[in-house]
C-alpha cells in the first residue's frame, strides 16, 4: 500500500470553464475528481481546493497561502495543478520555503473541459513522479519531469523546457 498524497488545486488553465454566449473562460469547480475517476487512478489522494485562479493574476499571498500549506501538509508527497504561466515562480518559492517534502506542480495548456486537453496526461505523470522522485519540487508537463532550477515555459512554443537546452 503506498502511502496518501496531498492534491492541492491552485486553479490555472486545468480548471477554466468556456462560457460559449460571452466567449470567455472563467471557473466553477475543479474537475480533479472527475478526473482521478476517469483515470482509474488507484492511489490515495486527499484532495484540497485552496484557490480557483489564473496564475497570472495570482499574488505573493496567494504563493504563501501555498507553500503555507504544504508545509503543515501531514503527507509528505504533494501534487499541485497550478496555471502554467507563473508555475515557475510558486515552484521558486516553495523550493526556499518547503524542505523534507515531494513536490509536483503540473498544469495544462487546454482546459479539461475541452476534451483535448493534455491535462489528465499531466495529472497521471505527476502523481507517477511524486512517488518515484525524492524530496524536493518539481515540475511535469508533456511526459517530461523538471527540477524546479531548471525549468521555463518556452511562450513561443507552448512547451516547457530545460534552461540547459
Amino acid at each position: 500500500m503506498t502511502e496518501p498524497i496531498r492534491l492541492f488545486v491552485t486553479g490555472g488553465t486545468f480548471d477554466k470553464e468556456y462560457d460559449e454566449i460571452h466567449g470567455r473562460l472563467f471557473f466553477e469547480d475543479t474537475h480533479i475528481p472527475q478526473m482521478l475517476e476517469l483515470g482509474r487512478c488507484r492511489l490515495d489522494v486527499h484532495v484540497r481546493t485552496l484557490m480557483m485562479i489564473d496564475s497570472l493574476e495570482m499574488t505573493d499571498a496567494d504563493r504563501e497561502l501555498i507553500a503555507h500549506n504544504c508545509a503543515e501538509a501531514p503527507e509528505p508527497h504533494i501534487v499541485i495543478t497550478h496555471g502554467t504561466d507563473t508555475m515557475v515562480d510558486t515552484a521558486r518559492l516553495l523550493a526556499e520555503r518547503v524542505s523534507g517534502k515531494t513536490i509536483v506542480l503540473t498544469g495544462a495548456m487546454i482546459p479539461i473541459a475541452f476534451g483535448s486537453s493534455d491535462g489528465l496526461f499531466n495529472l497521471g505523470g505527476a502523481l507517477t513522479a511524486v512517488q518515484a522522485l525524492g524530496p524536493g519540487v518539481y515540475l511535469t508537463m508533456n511526459g517530461r519531469i523538471f527540477a524546479w532550477n531548471d525549468v521555463r515555459k518556452n511562450r513561443d512554443t507552448g512547451v516547457f523546457e530545460s534552461l540547459a537546452g
